[in-house]
């Protein structure tokens, strides 16, 4: 009796796309750093009330939730390099409207470029789908963690970009737009190294897979969905309000873009080792991790408003959303065929966005519209996670719960 022989799995091609998708994911992805450090401070100089403060980054959201759709299935049938070229153009113009919106003072302009930029948030968001589609069973994870960590670096370059941009002009904030406009032209050029094949054209003999009801149906991919929806929303829906928090309780701007900075860097940082650590201890220990530090960041933040609360409880919203958002992406990735990703990661993207939509609708109105004081909206904004991580942790128990075999 011989022994089998084991074919190494070829990851290159794979490790070549995850290289240009970190490049991406970091010089590309600054720009939403930066649009989330100014939106609800441009928001709040436009704005004739100020509980519209974050309008401006509940359209970009908004756009983003809209766009998931076509632009997954532009990707399934063009390939991922033209999404992605889309994307960046999106942002582009995006930034030029919003721009033209500060600079003849029209909070509607502002709010329509931000709705355009949308277009690239949803781009980004297929990024880390794109980093598994060439890679193997066991390289999966880790491709869609190095991918994510691509974001260390975008925490850095975005928050330091609108110290440098955000006075340079008579009008506020008019410079870090126009460099969000730089940063797509010129990061557009990454997807040219791009190697994703082109999925088959779909014929009458093709897999027609699952419909849309029965994939959302399937109890392990309805689980990813709540967890990566919950994970994001809350997420976002703390950071939105940090700036006005920041600056209302009587820091500087400045310091403003040092919390969200440190946020960056958690929601990236551990990255590098999430994928090991999913694979290691399985995607739902990992996840469940993930919520438990978010609630973690909940309860310091209403210990306190002075500034190491802000940094403590944005670096624990950070952790927690990376295990979360990456453990539901994995789980979600092996859980539904190639035929089928076109359909299910437009799906799972317009529902995490219109989550993430209604979080940053919310956050707004809790942080400027529930007692007056910055002190009580920010207490306000972090209560209401709780309902939601009770219903993803939930969710994940209930899974756990249940048998092996009937799990989907």
């Amino acid at each position: 009796m011989t022994d089998a022989v084991i074919t190494p799995v070829d990851d290159s091609r794979a490790k070549r796309n995850v290289w240009v998708l970190v490049f991406a994911q970091a010089f590309l992805g600054a720009q939403m750093a930066m649009i989330f450090v100014v939106g609800g401070l441009a928001g709040q100089t436009l704005a004739s009330n100020i509980c519209f403060a974050t309008l401006p980054i509940s359209l970009i959201v908004l756009g983003s939730m809209v766009s998931a759709n076509p632009l997954s299935m532009a990707m399934q049938r063009f390939g991922r390099r033209a999404g992605f070229l889309i994307g960046a153009m999106g942002g582009a113009l995006g930034a030029s409207v919003a721009a033209y919106g500060l600079y003849v003072a029209s909070f509607p302009i502002y709010l329509i470029g931000s709705f355009m930029t949308g277009i690239y948030m949803s781009a980004q968001g297929f990024y880390r789908f794109a980093a598994a589609d060439t890679a193997s069973d066991s390289f999966k994870p880790k491709a869609i963690s190095y991918v994510m960590a691509g974001g260390l670096a975008s925490a850095i370059i975005g928050p330091q970009l609108v110290k440098v941009t955000a006075s340079a002009m008579v009008i506020p904030f008019l410079g870090t737009y126009l460099a969000v406009i730089a940063i797509n032209l010129i990061g557009a050029f990454l997807f040219l190294f791009l190697d994703i094949p082109k999925p088959a054209p779909v014929t009458q003999d093709s897999p027609k897979g699952r419909t849309r009801w029965e994939l959302l149906t399937t109890p392990r991919i309805a689980v990813a969905v709540i967890c990566a929806t919950v994970s994001y929303a809350l997420m976002n829906l703390v950071m939105t309000s940090t700036p006005l928090a920041v600056v209302g309780c009587g820091f500087s701007q400045n310091n403003a873009a040092d919390v969200v900075t440190g946020h960056v860097l958690a929601m990236f940082a551990p990255s590098f080792f999430t994928g090991h650590l999913i694979a290691r201890f399985g995607v739902e220990k990992i996840l469940g991790a993930g919520l438990v530090i978010l609630a973690c960041a909940g309860a310091v933040a209403m210990q306190g408003v002075e500034l190491e609360n802000f940094f403590i409880a944005l670096i624990l919203l950070g952790l927690g959303w990376n295990f979360g958002f990456i453990g539901a992406t994995t789980m979600l990735a092996s859980a539904h065929e190639p035929e089928e990703r076109g359909r299910m990661q437009g799906m799972n993207d317009l529902i995490v966005f219109g989550g993430v939509t209604v979080a940053s609708l919310a956050s707004g109105g809790l942080m400027n519209c529930t007692g007056g004081a910055p002190e009580v909206g920010w207490l306000s904004v972090n209560l209401a996670m709780v309902p939601f991580l009770t219903l993803a942790g939930g969710a994940l128990i209930w899974l756990v719960l249940r048998p092996e075999e009937v799990r989907g």
